[in-house]
């Protein structure tokens, strides 16, 4: 079977040019001395090797692979790296098939990665050309924000963080399928050979006929806001491939979550501490304008990522272990499928 076409999304943006104006875009960091900086990079460095033995004892995936170091960055840097790895991951090429819109386009995609750049803490990039399998960043700037304006240890909360990244890590280095498996759904999103106008047109003049006549309270969760739109412009093979995404990166960040819990105050003197302070964090209310750009950007989504899939690894490790949890990692028909997440048994009693 031959690979889905990624001509219509990685051709048409001029990537490099993203990630110039991205990075002149991006706000500046907390304000920080030269010593302050130095000594996060290396304490940040020095936690992502750390974090490596409890993720590993923790998930018991990994074992024999090697530990690579993380690249500690700052704002500009993520998004000229997140420039590179949306290229990568669309297909695109060094020029874009038009110039004048790839520009347009580019200038678009840097103003959101700007955007987004203030509030990453770490990525995992298994897409990562340099990585050869993977790369983990770690933004040091937003982690000196954060841990001030939570008011917890830094030294804590550096190996907090990277405890989930590094999970992340762990998990694509252990199961090198996942990176392929994520690029095919990806080369079906970003495909041109969707439907015509009219068959489009009509999926959402169905879409908005169904949201009328259901009340607020019965809404799908999957039918609401901006992702409600996304599906109902999309072909079939779009759709599934979109729950593919979805389900797949539930699972993930629930893990890592999992993973940030369980190794406990052993590892983290203040784990406690930081998660509940982290959590009001994520829930804190945000100005109106602030609020669209996350719900636009599909950032609250992945917020709630966060809950559900830590509450279905949750369930399905205290009720069969970890090592049989592992399942799920076996291959694209033991992830769990969207009603799984919310009912953890089934998935149970499908695959185990």
């Amino acid at each position: 079977m031959s690979e889905p076409s990624q001509v219509s999304v990685g051709r048409a943006v001029d990537w490099q040019f993203a990630g110039t104006v991205g990075a002149r875009l991006a706000r500046p960091g907390p304000p920080a001395s030269d010593y302050t900086r130095r000594q996060a990079v290396d304490e940040l460095a020095t936690a992502a090797r750390a974090a490596e033995r409890p993720v590993r004892e923790v998930t018991r995936l990994g074992n024999d692979q090697a530990v690579p170091d993380a690249r500690i960055i700052d704002r500009e840097q993520w998004i000229r790296a997140a420039s590179e790895s949306m290229r990568v991951m669309t297909g695109g090429t060094d020029r874009p098939s038009n110039p004048i819109t790839g520009r347009i386009t580019g200038a678009q995609t840097g103003a959101v990665l700007a955007f987004v750049s203030s509030g990453i803490l770490g990525q995992f990039d298994p897409f990562a050309v340099e990585g050869q399998g993977g790369q983990l960043l770690l933004v040091y700037p937003n982690v000196i924000g954060v841990e001030r304006q939570l008011r917890v240890s830094p030294s804590d909360f550096r190996l907090w963080v990277c405890l989930h990244e590094v999970t992340h890590r762990v998990q694509f280095s252990a199961n090198p399928w996942l990176a392929q498996h994520m690029s095919r759904a990806l080369g079906v999103l970003t495909s041109d050979e969707g439907d015509d106008v009219a068959a489009v047109a009509a999926r959402l003049a169905d879409f908005v006929r169904k949201r009328r006549g259901r009340g607020r309270g019965d809404q799908d969760p999957n039918e609401a806001g901006i992702l409600g739109f996304m599906r109902a412009v999309q072909s079939e093979p779009q759709r599934a491939a979109m729950d593919q995404l979805l389900v797949l990166g539930t699972l993930l960040e629930g893990h890592a979550d999992h993973v940030m819990d369980a190794v406990g105050p052993a590892v983290v003197p203040s784990v406690h501490v930081i998660r509940q302070r982290f959590d009001q964090r994520r829930q804190r209310h945000q100005p109106p304008l602030q609020r669209l750009l996350r719900a636009l950007l599909g950032l609250d989504a992945k917020m709630s990522q966060y809950t559900r899939g830590k509450a279905f690894v949750d369930h399905v490790v205290t009720k069969v272990g970890m090592d049989r949890f592992n399942t799920v990692w076996s291959g694209p028909d033991t992830l769990p499928l969207p009603d799984e997440i919310e009912d953890p048994q089934r998935w149970i009693d499908r695959v185990l």
